[in-house]
């Protein structure tokens, strides 16, 4: 499998990560992001290390860092919540509202029979996402989110409890299984830097979402 690079300097990449591929090795094995970080040296000493995480079905932007400075202050630029974030997500059914803003904490539970999973609480971690909904197709809409926070499953319990659908696909919020992966696609990176040009890419839509009808955002 090639990735493809979407943004290139002395500093960092962005690449647009497929669907499917864990950005770290499953427990259980199998080919994972660590499998095509020598590739992506591009005639650099180091390989690439991934700045931030997105879920293994996620599709899109994801930011490497191509030295141990740079990536301490690309960390802190998450932290200090200087990143700008756009993705696409694809739910069941057809919403009314054109946008809003979802305000719920989130705390992570576990339990034997169904694992661990983030719900809404009230004694969670504050999480805030903005959204807009872009259009509807064959009984879907496409929604655009911009998380202000980087809670896990963040987007995926926003619209569950938010919006009172999961992303079509979700395995843990929603349904699963059709159509084959959790609709969710990182669509828009963009990290600023003091001196110097945003770091700034945008990750084509892919072809399932192509598929259920959403080639234009």
């Amino acid at each position: 499998m090639k990735i493809p690079v979407l943004f290139e300097d002395a500093e960092a990449l962005i690449i647009d990560k497929p669907a499917g591929l864990p950005i770290e090795q499953p427990r259980k094995g199998g080919p994972s992001l660590a499998d095509y970080l020598e590739q992506l040296k591009f005639g650099f000493q180091r390989p690439p290390v991934p700045v931030h995480r997105i879920d293994t079905d996620t599709s899109g932007c994801l930011l490497l860092a191509r030295n141990p400075k740079a990536l301490k202050r690309f960390s802190l630029a998450f932290e200090k919540r200087l990143v700008s974030k756009t993705y696409f997500g694809v739910i069941a059914g057809e919403l009314v509202a054109e946008a809003g803003t979802i305000d719920l904490a989130l705390a992570k539970i576990s339990s034997a029979e169904k694992g661990w999973r983030m719900i809404a609480a009230k004694k969670g971690k504050p999480s805030l996402t903005h959204w807009r909904r872009v259009g509807a197709s064959g009984g879907h809409t496409l929604v655009e989110f911009r998380p202000e926070t980087g809670r896990t499953h963040q987007i995926r319990i926003h619209a569950l409890a938010g919006l009172g659908t999961a992303l079509l696909g979700d395995p843990v919020y929603g349904p699963g299984s059709v159509p084959g992966r959790t609709m969710l696609h990182a669509a828009e990176l963009c990290v600023p830097r003091q001196g110097k040009a945003d770091i700034a890419a945008r990750a084509p839509m892919p072809e399932d979402f192509i598929r259920l009808g959403f080639g234009d955002a």
